[in-house]
């Protein structure tokens, strides 16, 4: 599988382990990520609340430069895998809204370019069942709760590929790695999003909301797939427990550092010192359920 790759702002900053994390996981898997040429920010979060134009041809310029790849452009952060969506979508339904666009990037786009979520890719094209073939270290006795949040699954008639209120496609992968899923009913709430800067006091809140949840429902640790989403799980959960009542410390991880470790990577390799809930303990329970590790994975 081959697939041209977004990387996005986040994981060329504030989200370097994901971005890692997420490289080496591929390469384990023998899936091949070919970074756009020349990318740019996709305006994120923020850019449709100043200017709806620029919001789409922020992240159909990249699409656009993506075309000369050939190849489905895939994105590991929801942010960025929603913008892309978002803008191909208008860009086919509103002829309109597609000549404003083309006349900002100066080049035609007609939303024809495919995008993927990470996790689509795998579940949907690779399949949890290979996935699981390639397991050295079973994530055994684990237990796993998956946090997909407000932008894998919706709106559903944008993003597409998994139920927009009961997901599992993160959990299908947790199980896939040996790990047991964690039932729970917040895995699509809110967290606060980037309120994390702006309204930091509601993020605590509905992290706390969370965090709680998850402990209460047994999980031992939380996977993501949103820079967004762990920022304030894991960044913030200092905050929330001193705003808002103890918690026990709960290891909040992107779920390609998960599927990595099952996969036989080592901490370095995945980023995990990036953590500010450390995991040691987590990868310590791991490594005693290794098998012999395989030729070129890292241990």
């Amino acid at each position: 599988m081959k697939f041209a790759f977004f990387p996005g702002c986040s994981l060329e900053s504030t989200a370097w382990d994901f971005d890692k994390s997420t490289r080496a996981m591929c390469r384990a898997l023998d899936i091949e990520l070919v970074d756009i040429p020349d990318w740019t920010c996709c305006g994120s979060t923020p850019a449709h609340s100043t200017n709806a134009s620029l919001a789409s041809a922020l992240p159909a310029m990249n699409l656009q430069k993506a075309r000369a790849l050939g190849l489905p452009v895939v994105a590991a952060c929801a942010s960025c895998y929603a913008r892309l969506r978002t803008a191909n979508r208008k860009v086919r339904d509103d002829a309109e809204e597609r000549e404003r666009v083309e006349a900002i990037i100066g080049a035609p786009y007609e939303g024809d370019v495919p995008v993927r979520h990470l996790l689509d890719a795998l579940i949907n094209d690779y399949k949890a069942d290979r996935v699981r073939a390639k397991v050295v270290r079973p994530l055994s006795g684990l237990r796993v709760a998956s946090y997909y949040g407000c932008l894998l699954s919706r709106p559903p008639e944008v993003v597409a590929f998994d139920d927009p209120e009961h997901p599992t496609c993160m959990d299908d992968l947790v199980e896939a790695a040996g790990a047991e899923r964690v039932e729970w009913p917040y895995k699509t709430e809110c967290c606060g999003a980037s309120l994390s800067i702006s309204n930091s006091e509601v993020v605590a809140r509905l992290s706390h909301r969370l965090l709680s949840m998850a402990i209460r429902a047994g999980a031992e640790c939380i996977a993501v797939a949103c820079p967004l989403c762990h920022v304030n799980l894991d960044l913030r959960q200092g905050d929330a427990a001193k705003a808002h009542g103890d918690l026990a410390p709960t290891p909040v991880l992107y779920i390609t550092q998960l599927l990595g470790l099952a996969l036989g990577l080592d901490a370095d390799a995945l980023g995990l010192s990036a953590l500010s809930v450390s995991a040691d303990a987590l990868v310590k329970k791991v490594s005693t359920t290794a098998q012999p590790a395989r030729a070129g994975v890292v241990r």
